[in-house]
């Protein structure tokens, strides 16, 4: 499909909570593993969503239990079963017949890719680029997945749409000075709308054709 050249938008995608149904799943399972190992910080599991595993490791548990957590998280992620959210099928759909980029910038790293492709074949083959935990030093809310995701599709960043779920997800694309979109699949509206342009249920309530035009006009 040959991209849009002369109105060089790009759309850059959340994974979890924005395209597909995980985050209910990853909200027990680090719920759980916040009781087997307490850290003592109050929601943990809503805390720390848009941060890659590193940093979750480093900033809230000590080195010695680091390996152990992550055979657990291992472990449940192999066993979780993936569905699209409403309206993520006929947005790529969309998108891909217009010859509209789109990248997705996920803080999953590759392990957990490989089994989202078991579970969702054909998926990846959807976007043009795909940014995981793997090929950032930084993670949400530090815009550097979304500046990347913007520059492998050659197009600014203002000229972009993140569609995002968490607090540091709507921040890192607020701070790449893309255009926001938050979803309320995940946190509530007044959560994350200071750094939204705009915020819906899912991504079936978006009107396309508004966010094209308004990409096509910064």
């Amino acid at each position: 499909m040959v991209k849009d050249k002369d109105n060089n938008i790009g759309f850059l995608f959340d994974l979890d909570g924005v395209l597909i149904d995980s985050e209910t799943e990853y909200t027990r399972i680090w719920s759980e593993i916040d009781r087997r190992h307490p850290t003592g910080i109050d929601n943990f599991a809503i805390r720390i969503k848009g941060q890659t595993l590193p940093e979750i490791l480093a900033r809230n548990f000590p080195v010695e239990l680091h390996q152990q957590i992550v055979d657990e998280l291992n472990a449940e992620e192999q066993r979780m079963r993936y569905a699209l959210l409403p309206g993520a099928d006929s947005t790529l759909r969309r998108l891909a017949a217009e010859g509209i980029g789109r990248v997705l910038v996920t803080s999953s790293n590759n392990m957990k890719m490989r089994h989202l492709r078991e579970e969702l074949p054909g998926f990846e083959s959807r976007f043009d680029h795909i940014v995981t935990a793997d090929r950032v030093s930084r993670s949400k809310p530090d815009p550097e997945g979304y500046l990347l995701g913007a520059s492998l599709l050659g197009v600014k960043p203002e000229r972009c749409v993140v569609i995002e779920d968490s607090a540091q997800g709507v921040r890192a694309g607020r701070a790449a000075d893309a255009y926001v979109i938050g979803l309320t699949t995940t946190l509530p509206a007044e959560r994350i709308a200071d750094y939204c342009d705009e915020v819906h249920p899912t991504l079936a309530q978006i009107d396309l054709d508004d966010i094209i035009n308004k990409l096509r006009s910064r």
